[in-house]
């Protein structure tokens, strides 16, 4: 696998110089020769396909054919032995963050690395989910680097570095006390990996705060202390965070100005929480009862796994977490059958960027139920849905966003293929070549 060595500025000599020439690398027009397209909306895939991209954007999609028609004078990208898909879409990750198995590794994060230290490696992180063939991300928030992640937002939005489309998320919100770092140590006040509210008033100033920062969404902690109820049901609950009322202040905030809302909520009882509040995204949701499932379906509600990370850290964690894998994956069967709309996020991060591919999550949903069409589906158009985004992202089709990847093989067969990506373009420019 090479970068591309055509372009005025070789990406192989750095891909931040490349982006600082965008008008030059990319051609006015490119006829993409594909052997199969998944388009991420249809349940089954074309044969022998011709995409034609113009400038930022897809112009025609069709017959090979019929498609070269409209291509006088295109430059020819032949993929005409690998499946062409949407560009990938994580709805939940870190940029700013290398993971987090213990508290001690995060710890020595928030206390050992500077804020502008983090932001280098988040624009390393941005570039590696870019060749990962990921090219849209919504980021939940910074863990205590402040808006750093608008930053690099901005810096991929410049041509700045390469990198995904970026949906930032800010600082993220939890009540006094109840998020890391928390120090038995009265004395010492240490840095705060959210950005602590308490009280109506406060909630609704952090929103503001927020969006006023450039937060494209809000995101609160419903809930921690995570622990299993007693049998037969053995529900996974957990203590919420804020009160109804204070939840509810974020929610109805964050919406008034036109923003989304997700809420981290691991036991029932958070899921539960910020189901009344009327959140529009369920951040892990390990604890969801079949009541609960119900709720979500009925409502239309995302709810985003990050199975990836659960199976990261439930054993550097131990304790509760290496039982609430079963949870999660009993809990993902019933949503599968309940029509819930999940949604793919990986929480990398939580894992190190540089250990793990990130389309690894394709393969858990699989392994707990999806058909592979659905799995992608699910990082793709319904991820586009989710980031309400549906007319410019997560499909392969006339007037999209020209986000568009290619793997060797039938990701249909081994939704395997997924973690290996040859080819990657964004908006139009090539990053990756076979």
């Amino acid at each position: 696998m090479r970068r591309l060595a055509s372009l005025p500025v070789p990406l192989a000599l750095s891909a931040t110089l490349t982006a600082q020439t965008p008008t030059p690398a990319r051609p006015a027009a490119i006829l993409i020769a594909a052997g199969r397209v998944i388009d991420g909306r249809a349940d089954a895939p074309q044969a022998s396909v011709g995409i034609l991209v113009e400038g930022e954007r897809i112009r025609a999609v069709g017959a090979l054919a019929q498609v070269q028609g409209q291509a006088q004078g295109a430059r020819v990208v032949d993929l005409s032995r690998l499946t062409v898909l949407p560009g990938l879409i994580d709805t939940h990750t870190h940029l700013l963050l290398q993971g987090d198995p213990t508290a001690e590794s995060y710890e020595r994060q928030l206390l050992q690395q500077s804020t502008a230290y983090r932001a280098i490696l988040g624009a390393r992180n941005a570039r590696i989910a870019l060749e990962h063939g990921f090219t849209a991300l919504r980021d939940l928030e910074t863990e205590g680097a402040m808006y750093a992640d608008v930053d690099i937002k901005r810096a991929v939005a410049n041509a700045e570095i390469p990198g995904p489309r970026i949906f930032a998320s800010t600082r993220a919100m939890a009540p006094t006390g109840m998020y890391p770092i928390v120090s038995p140590n009265w004395e010492l006040e240490l840095p705060h990996g959210v950005q602590p509210v308490d009280g109506v008033d406060q909630a609704r100033l952090a929103v503001r705060e927020q969006v006023a920062h450039g937060a494209d969404w809000i995101k609160y902690y419903s809930d921690r202390r995570y622990y299993f109820g007693p049998p037969p049901d053995s529900v996974l609950r957990s203590w919420v965070n804020f009160t109804d009322d204070e939840a509810k202040a974020i929610v109805e905030e964050a919406h008034r100005l036109g923003r989304r809302v997700a809420a981290h909520a691991i036991g029932s009882d958070g899921i539960a929480a910020a189901l009344r509040a009327g959140v529009n995204t369920i951040e892990h949701g390990d604890g969801f009862t079949d009541s609960l499932l119900d709720v979500v379906a009925a409502r239309g509600v995302y709810w985003v796994p990050t199975v990836t990370v659960a199976q990261y850290v439930a054993g550097p964690r131990g304790g509760v977490w290496a039982p609430m894998l079963a949870a999660q994956k009993r809990a993902f069967q019933h949503a599968l059958k309940k029509g819930v709309k999940v949604v793919l996020g990986t929480d990398v991060g939580g894992f190190p960027w540089t250990e793990l591919n990130q389309a690894k999550e394709f393969e858990y949903y699989v392994q707990y139920g999806m058909t592979p069409m659905q799995a992608i589906k699910s990082g793709t158009s319904l991820a586009a849905e989710l980031l309400g985004q549906s007319d410019d992202l997560g499909a392969v089709a006339p007037g999209m966003y020209a986000d568009l990847v290619a793997v060797s093989g039938d990701p249909l067969k081994d939704i395997t293929e997924l973690q290996r990506v040859k080819f990657v373009m964004k908006g139009g420019m090539i990053y990756l070549t076979p």
